[in-house]
């Protein structure tokens, strides 16, 4: 089969669904493994921080959950873009598959992050501009998910509710950000591309661990509901 065959294949309904029905299998294999050996390395094996003792371990979950509720905003969003300018069905069911998976990390990201945030700055929650904005995601994505489910005509809720996720886009550069263009009580990136990271190999490690396994949970639960909503169609 040619790459274009493949591609053609695999955008359409049917073609994706064929697909992937192999892959969620994988996936969902890969998913136990990183997320096993991250939570084991996160929890028994990787030390407590100096500073913050055995606290530290809420970034394991905080973080990947912070950075996936971003990825999974801007892969809804652009599936909505194609929804909105090809009128393409499956751009229109991944977008609509993402969101509740979206909003969950968000979720998870702002009830650790309040976890964090009490032994750190003595408070559950306070108006910082890293959690306000991340906040404003959250309500991004139930206002998406809202419009979904309250206008009938599947055309007219694709349309609606793709504007809305393209012009939330806006605050996705925002909570990035924050840290940098605001006095903030948040503490800035410890990774960046350009700087060596300011965190220790023993915690960094299990980190990324818990980031691929988090991504790979969101592939196998992205493709999982996809494939739901495609049988609810048919």
């Amino acid at each position: 089969m040619s790459v274009s065959t493949w591609f053609q294949k695999f955008t359409s309904v049917d073609g994706f669904y064929e697909v992937t029905d192999r892959w969620v299998f994988w996936l969902g294999l890969l998913t136990a493994l990183f997320l096993g050996i991250g939570v084991y390395w996160s929890l028994w094996v990787s030390p407590p921080d100096y500073q913050q003792g055995e606290s530290v371990r809420i970034m394991y979950i905080h973080v990947p959950s912070a950075w996936m509720s971003m990825f999974v905003y801007m892969t809804m969003a652009g599936a909505a873009a194609i929804g909105l300018v090809w009128e393409s069905r499956l751009a229109e069911i991944l977008a609509v598959s993402a969101a509740p998976l979206g909003a969950w990390f968000t979720f998870l990201a702002l009830a650790t992050g309040s976890l964090w945030g009490k032994p750190m700055w003595g408070a559950w929650w306070v108006w910082d501009a890293r959690l306000t904005s991340e906040l404003i995601l959250l309500f991004l994505y139930f206002g998406f998910i809202a419009l979904q489910s309250a206008i009938p005509d599947r055309r007219s809720a694709a349309r609606a509710s793709g504007v809305l996720a393209l012009v939330g886009l806006v605050n996705i550069p925002i909570i990035h950000f924050s840290v940098e263009w605001w006095n903030t009580l948040h503490q800035p990136s410890s990774l960046t591309r350009l700087a060596k990271p300011s965190i220790h190999p023993d915690l960094l490690w299990p980190l990324l661990i818990m980031a691929i396994g988090f991504k790979l949970y969101y592939a196998t639960a992205w493709f999982s509901r996809a494939r739901c909503e495609i049988q609810k169609a048919n």
